[in-house]
């Protein structure tokens, strides 16, 4: 994959990647009420991480429709914080045998751990190369990281790389495509990149009305309002 490509290139081509676990499930809030809302796993800095490395992986753009845009690092560090990050529907019992990129993930860290683990080592390869940490680097550095990372040229001290880099791509995706009560896809900025309306309940006044443009406004799971969750 090339860092950054094309943001509807990278949405056509994770739509046909399997999902890596179960993403989503109970972590939501109906957040109406006013007020921020505060980071529930990452550490301020682990935040600004993903923060940078999500904007490279779908950049923004002139038009805000991007990772940053729609808030994909509010995404993760909800899942990190639930049941997704603590793999509590995973089986982790071992053995701990290093398997085939066709077994999937295979390592005994949850993803919460994961990601703890490879930010701190990241941190330390970058400091160490290149003297600055990676929210430091400029943009051509940081995407020659990722490509260290996604291609396992990077060697990190307590994780594989490639391993963090598919968690982290794919994290990114769902947070980009994700009903907005999940933290991202912040005012349906993703569902408007790919032309997505939302789930509405009735389709049935425009089945047969070929060829026009579908003119009703973007819905989520809790109605219109794409701002339900707010970055704290």
């Amino acid at each position: 994959m090339s860092i950054p490509m094309s943001r509807r290139s990278l949405i056509k081509a994770a739509l046909v990647l399997p999902v890596v676990g179960v993403v989503g499930c109970g972590q939501h809030e109906d957040a109406r009420a006013s007020g921020p809302i505060a980071r529930r796993f990452f550490s301020e800095a682990e935040q600004r991480w993903v923060e940078a490395a999500t904007a490279r992986l779908i950049p923004d753009e002139e038009d805000g429709l991007g990772a940053g845009g729609a808030h994909v690092a509010l995404f993760i560090d909800r899942q990190l914080a639930g049941p997704y990050g603590h793999a509590h529907r995973w089986y982790m019992q071992g053995p701990w045998e290093k398997g085939t990129d066709e077994q999937g993930y295979q390592l005994k860290l949850t993803p919460a751990e994961l990601y703890r683990t490879a930010i701190g080592n990241i941190e330390d390869w970058c400091r160490q190369n290149h003297q600055k940490s990676f929210v430091e680097l400029s943009a051509v550095q940081q995407d020659d990281v990722l490509h260290g990372l996604e291609g396992g040229d990077i060697k990190l001290a307590d994780v594989p790389a490639k391993a963090f880099f598919t968690m982290l791509l794919s994290n990114t995706v769902e947070g980009f495509l994700a009903d907005p009560m999940y933290g991202g896809n912040y005012q349906f900025a993703g569902w408007k990149l790919v032309g997505f309306p939302g789930p509405r309940y009735n389709y049935v006044a425009e089945i047969e009305q070929y060829g026009k443009p579908y003119k009703q406004p973007t819905v989520g799971i809790l109605g219109r309002d794409g701002s339900l969750l707010r970055e704290g």
